[in-house]
């Protein structure tokens, strides 16, 4: 059970680091791109609404995950249910993605999505 609460605490600071790393460089980089195409104001507006929730959802998203595993580290008995749920998501979201796209980025996804997942799975 150990192993997992680390596991799981590794992977929910790495979601959360790359939350920022979402929002702010990646961002950037699409913002730009959207401007130089001159993509509308109110569209790059709407999209970098949606961007930054989406840095929100995956911090969120960590923080559910650290606050879980650092509670089981401590020898609460708490449900893994939710970052279960999480990483199941990553993982379906991911996988969508680089069928959809052809481009591998989305492991970004899968892989942190199945150390959560593989973290939250009960000891036998």
């Amino acid at each position: 059970m150990k192993w997992r609460a680390v596991l799981g605490l590794i992977v929910g600071a790495f979601l959360i680091v790359n939350s920022f790393g979402h929002t702010i460089l990646g961002w950037r980089a699409l913002g730009t791109q959207l401007a130089r195409g001159g993509a509308p104001s109110n569209l790059i507006d709407g999209i970098h609404i949606g961007w930054q929730f989406g840095g929100v959802g995956m911090f969120t998203f960590g923080l559910i995950a650290v606050v879980i595993f650092l509670q089981r580290l401590r020898g609460a008995l708490v449900s893994t249910l939710p970052t279960m749920l999480i990483g199941v998501v990553y993982v379906a979201f991911g996988a969508w993605a680089m069928y959809a796209s052809g481009n591998p980025f989305f492991l970004i996804l899968v892989l942190p999505g199945s150390l959560l997942a593989l973290a939250s799975t009960r000891a036998r």
